[in-house]
């Protein structure tokens, strides 16, 4: 049987999981209702997390198809990918056209001489211009340095929800057939001759847990043949060699993994029985044979510190709350997630990452298996290049209605963000000022923390904003981003509707009447930028005396409910986010007042 090995990559929502779940139910090995999105939290986002693997027969072919993720945080998952197959299938929004993602995960592949098939998506969009969004990605794909080989690329549109595919927009198609055909014309297939190798090499590019087997490599096979049971070494890029054996292998027939005896060049497999393998090493059945070429992955550009919740409610609501436990969550953590790094040498675990969404993808997930901890505000990583300070940059992508493009600019001017282009799109809309405009923004990693949910509100919720770390670049000067305050709770108690009536005119508030708060708690924000020490617990005076003018109703505006990502933008660096399988608070690292004073005389 035929192999080919494809990849499907895109920016995030532009329906990379929606088509690889349409083909699976067309060829008949999924059915409706089943996703590749599995994970909870990704059913829940939208969005895909982790990268996953399945198999497509097809006219006696077999396509291994790994789905990757679309948000630049998880970027490293699509790195490793990129170097197991042979081709990639690049969806682009016929509305959106190129996104960042688009180009990093384009970049990437063409690095690796891979040659894509173009996927253009949404095509019964409203406002889809299929042909502006095909000219967006060749425009890229030049601006990218690809060659004409590459630059050659077939052209499929789809509408991914429907399960429909076309070579050209006025066919007629009921099904995804067109893409199947253009899979099978263009992906190279395995060439006999590797399978005849008497050395395997196989590299694994994914891992997994299972709790009878243990430790799994999903690995591609490069060359040969192998078979469970099989003595293997285990070489590492530096040349350093173990010994293992294969205990199990597993392919894959739709989203399932089936167990096989042997794994042949050009296929993935499931590799069990080798406890201590590691991404980029090369596992083979000859000790002198030459390792594959390692995996690079970028690396993480912020970091936070991970501790144990010592506030007065801690241990109520976590089953695991003790720091061993912590440090062997995290352990076990960077066996699967090769973009995080962890530093336990302190009394408290420095985790490093690609961004935001990946380390609150991982707190929530944390939560939900019953850990307690709290986190430090994140920061950047910046590097030293031959004595100049470097920190991280970031490309950013605004689509924004043009009324509110002037706050946009002027908010991440502040932030040291320059503009460097501005695109007006054709206007949909009966009004001129209704226009879309493109605004395109390079600036520090820096001054994007904290920035989402204030775009939010600038753009009354209809901008889409994106963006991807484009590298290391000379330190960009002092950043003021927080213009509030804190309001801190000065009592412990419950938080009483009376009070919250008074204080949610001086800013905004994250709970709600009846919460529970210590003193130390942060319950709010102030709009005038001053620390204020406020008491949520005090009730209303009551006297003897009745009037119908004394009492008032109580009108509370909803709080802005604090969540992991929320309370990682909207603190300070003088706080810690509680996280615990409940609960998301924000505090003060100094509970009291006497003891922040003193800390902030002691410049602590």
């Amino acid at each position: 049987m035929e192999i080919r090995n494809i990849a499907i990559i895109a920016h995030v929502d532009h329906g990379k999981t929606t088509i690889t779940d349409a083909l699976l139910r067309q060829t008949g090995v999924a059915e409706e209702g089943v996703s590749m999105d599995s994970n909870a939290l990704e059913r829940e986002r939208g969005i895909t997390i982790y990268s996953k693997n399945a198999s497509i027969p097809y006219r006696g072919t077999k396509i291994n198809l790994v789905d990757t993720p679309g948000h630049a945080d998880f970027g490293s998952e699509v790195e490793r990918v990129l170097r197991a197959i042979d081709s990639v299938l690049l969806v682009v929004d016929a509305q959106e056209g190129p996104m960042p993602q688009t180009r990093f995960v384009l970049k990437k592949s063409l690095e690796l001489g891979l040659r894509p098939i173009v996927v253009v998506n949404k095509i019964d969009k409203p406002a889809a211009d299929p042909a502006r969004a095909e000219e967006g990605v060749l425009e890229l794909f030049l601006e990218l340095g690809a060659t004409n080989e590459q630059s050659d690329f077939p052209v499929v549109y789809t509408i991914g929800k429907q399960g429909i595919a076309k070579l050209k927009l006025e066919d007629d198609s009921k099904d995804l057939t067109p893409l199947l055909e253009t899979i099978i014309r263009h992906v190279p297939a395995v060439a006999p001759g590797e399978r005849d190798k008497k050395i395997a090499r196989l590299q694994p590019f994914n891992l997994g847990y299972d709790n009878f087997l243990g430790r799994l490599a999903i690995a591609r096979v490069y060359e040969g043949t192998l078979h469970t049971g099989d003595a293997v070494f285990i070489k590492k890029p530096d040349g350093i060699t173990r010994n293992g054996k294969v205990t199990k292998m597993f392919s894959f027939c739709g989203l399932n993994r089936i167990e096989t005896s042997k794994a042949e060049a050009g296929d993935i497999v499931v590799v069990a029985g080798l406890p201590d393998i590691y991404i980029g090493d090369t596992i083979t059945n000859d000790a002198n044979v030459e390792p594959l070429p390692a995996i690079a992955i970028d690396d993480p550009t912020i970091s936070l510190n991970f501790l144990v919740n010592n506030s007065p409610f801690a241990g109520r609501e976590g089953k695991y709350v003790t720091s061993r436990q912590l440090r062997d969550r995290l352990a076990k953590e960077l066996e699967i997630n090769v973009g995080l790094r962890v530093d336990f040498a302190d009394d408290f675990f420095k985790v490093s990452g690609r961004g935001e969404l990946h380390i609150a993808i991982l707190l929530e997930n944390m939560r939900r298996e019953g850990y307690e901890m709290q986190v430090s505000q994140p920061q950047v990583i910046f590097h030293a290049e031959n004595g100049v300070k470097m920190e991280p940059f970031e490309e950013v992508i605004v689509d924004v209605p043009s009324e509110y493009q002037g706050a946009i600019i002027e908010r991440l001017g502040t932030r040291k963000f320059i503009m460097k282009d501005l695109k007006v799109h054709d206007s949909h809309s009966s009004s001129a000022s209704r226009s879309q405009v493109r605004l395109i923004f390079e600036g520090p990693t820096r001054g994007l923390l904290g920035y989402r949910n204030q775009f939010v509100l600038d753009t009354r919720g209809e901008g889409i904003i994106s963006s991807r770390v484009i590298g290391f670049f000379p330190y960009a000067g002092e950043i003021r981003k927080r213009a509030v305050g804190s309001m801190i709770s000065m009592a412990s108690g419950k938080a009483l509707g009376y009070s919250l009536w008074n204080l949610q005119e001086r800013g905004v508030l994250y709970i709600h009447a009846a919460t529970e708060v210590y003193e130390g708690m942060v319950i709010g924000n102030t709009s005038k930028g001053e620390e204020m020490a406020v008491n949520p617990t005090k009730n209303k005076n009551l006297t003897n005396v009745r009037s119908s003018g004394t009492d008032e109703a109580l009108t509370l505006i909803p709080p802005f409910r604090l969540t992991i990502e929320r309370g990682l933008e909207v603190m300070g660096e003088d706080e810690y986010l509680e996280i615990t399988p409940t609960s998301v608070r924000l505090r003060k690292q100094q509970l009291t007042e006497n003891d922040r004073v003193r800390a902030r005389r002691l410049g602590l």
